[in-house]
């Protein structure tokens, strides 16, 4: 099955399968993410969700004895062919993970940090970016006045708008997000969720999700996974109150998983 919606694609997975040395993790996913929208990846624990978010900007490439087959094109472009520029890739492809990862370094460097990387030079144009960036993230209210105190000083929350705020300095078009609120009190992931909701009007975002309802809240389709095999993918308002197959029904009422 290709999931295929009437929107602009933005990136799009054909017959993917995925191994960790000889254990499959994946079985011919087929799966396309429109342009600014958020798309959901839900399923039970160890279903490969989170492996196939992976694979959308190739962070598997760093767990030895991994491979892939099938292709997921950008523009176009495979990028699993041997010539991508990974760097560039994962530029565009940007991701945060479950747990806040804070560089040990000021909240300003923290964001700066991918600009420095890719070259930049212009202090003005870097303080621009971080400003904005920390803005698109909901967070700069918060820590304008702490720009050079460390970023390990705050709250999990806060450090998980700033790694989001760190990803978006570099302008991906799209944002890759494994659980970024699993490890969050409610009010700090209603502030992710938040800002979820603003940054789909310029970004693609993949989320994955263990919560039902913030997949319900927060995204525009979802695709249910089960042991590595993508079973279902609609509309999000679909999904939930009218879902085509009886074990993505299951799933989404808590009967298991």
């Amino acid at each position: 099955m290709i999931a295929a919606m009437k929107d602009e694609q933005a990136i799009q997975a054909r017959n993917v399968n995925f191994y960790y040395g000889k254990q499959q993790a994946l079985y011919d996913v087929s799966l396309n993410f429109s342009t600014c929208r958020v798309t959901a990846l839900i399923g039970p624990s160890g279903c490969g969700k989170s492996t196939f978010l992976r694979c959308l900007n190739r962070m598997n490439d760093l767990i030895p004895g991994t491979r892939i087959e099938g292709s997921i094109e950008l523009e176009g472009h495979n990028i699993n062919e041997s010539g991508t520029d990974v760097v560039t890739l994962r530029r565009r492809v940007g991701m945060v993970f479950q747990k806040p990862n804070p560089f040990p370094k000021t909240i300003f460097e923290n964001v700066a940090y991918g600009l420095r990387v890719n070259g930049a030079k212009n202090e003005t144009e870097i303080a621009d970016r971080v400003e904005s960036s920390l803005r698109r993230a909901a967070i700069f209210s918060e820590v304008k006045d702490r720009m050079h105190s460390s970023a390990l000083g705050l709250s999990g929350g806060q450090q998980q708008r700033l790694c989001i705020a760190r990803a978006l300095a570099v302008e991906p078009d799209i944002l890759l997000m494994d659980e970024p609120a699993s490890a969050l009190d409610p009010i700090a992931t209603q502030k992710i969720e938040e800002s979820i909701h603003e940054l789909k009007r310029h970004l693609t975002i993949i989320i994955v999700t263990h919560n039902m309802q913030q997949a319900a809240r927060v995204s525009d389709y979802t695709a249910f996974f089960y042991m590595g095999t993508l079973i279902e993918y609609d509309e999000t308002d679909t999904m939930f109150t009218h879902p085509q197959v009886k074990q993505t029904e299951d799933y989404i009422t808590g009967r298991f998983g």
